[in-house]
């Protein structure tokens, strides 16, 4: 019988480091959300990745900043989980994040983790750049390996995980062989339509709204519909999210629709409605919806 891997990988890095892409190419399909705008990554959403005989569950962790929200204080505390890969973009180098990052790993007790470094976005800079900027993070910490990656492009990239399917420790799949995500499809569905949101809405809207899928329903000809809930903090923010004439909603529905449908390879009936719900950051069933602790806001 195949002797079988199976570990944890968590990627930490700055807000935009490039965390949801490098796991969305590692899994080979989009579980995680990507925008220009930082630290939108919520849902702590385990991405799943089979290779030979290995079987490697990333944790994108949101972006390690100061926090002062709870729903902030809940993802941080969730970040700092099982194996490691730090991604740090070539062409910023060591940023305060970043050394606010490496001081909080010098401070833990990293021993029994495969630390490993990731040097993202190499096409941005020349090649001595790479190295002493290479040179530098490897003195500040003994990584096992360092890689030299574009998570955009793909390069490097399965350098990398090959190097995380060979060192994982051995033990059963945690999941099926053919899933790609440890949460349901209706929730990556849910972010899927929050990422359309923040891509049309910029600055218009702050961080403070949320979705939920409320109905999941399978039809007989092989489609599936699917209702979800916009929640803004504010009455002022319905109609921001709704746009004139409703034009901002129905561009969402639209761009969310094609996607999940070229995702699931069925068609998909979506429809969307904005709600006011003023203290929802603080309601503890929230966090469970999207995989954290509110008892780490305390």
């Amino acid at each position: 019988m195949t002797e079988t891997k199976c570990g944890f990988v968590a990627l930490i890095g700055e807000p935009n480091a490039g965390k949801s892409t490098l796991m969305n190419r590692m899994v080979g399909a989009k579980v995680s959300i990507v925008t220009h705008k930082v630290q939108t990554t919520r849902a702590r959403i385990r991405g799943i990745a089979m290779q030979d005989n290995s079987q490697m569950v990333f944790v994108d962790t949101p972006g390690l900043f100061k926090t002062r929200r709870k729903l902030d204080k809940a993802m941080v505390a969730a970040a700092w989980t099982g194996a490691a890969v730090l991604l740090v973009e070539a062409h910023r180098g060591i940023t305060d994040g970043v050394e606010m990052i490496l001081e909080g790993l010098e401070k833990r007790d990293v021993k029994g983790q495969r630390m490993v470094l990731a040097i993202n976005k190499i096409d941005r800079v020349q090649s001595e750049v790479l190295l002493a900027l290479t040179q530098k993070l490897n003195d500040r910490l003994k990584f096992e390996e360092t890689f030299m990656i574009s998570a955009e492009k793909g390069y490097g990239v399965q350098v990398l995980q090959d190097w995380l399917a060979v060192n994982l420790p051995v033990g059963p799949y945690l999941y099926p062989e053919d899933q790609i995500a440890d949460v349901p499809m209706r929730m990556i569905a849910a972010e899927m339509t929050r990422e359309k949101l923040m891509l049309r809405l910029h600055q218009e809207l702050p961080y403070t709204l949320t979705v939920e899928t409320e109905k999941w329903e399978e039809k007989a000809d092989g489609s599936v519909r699917i209702e979800q809930v916009i929640y803004v903090a504010r009455e002022g923010h319905k109609g921001i999210a709704l746009g004139p004439k409703g034009e901002t909603i129905k561009s969402v529905s639209m761009a969310s629709r094609t996607e999940l449908a070229q995702m699931m390879g069925r068609e998909v009936h979506l429809f969307l409605q904005v709600r006011v719900r003023p203290n929802w950051e603080n309601e503890a069933e929230r966090y469970t919806e999207m995989g954290l602790n509110f008892k780490d806001t305390k």
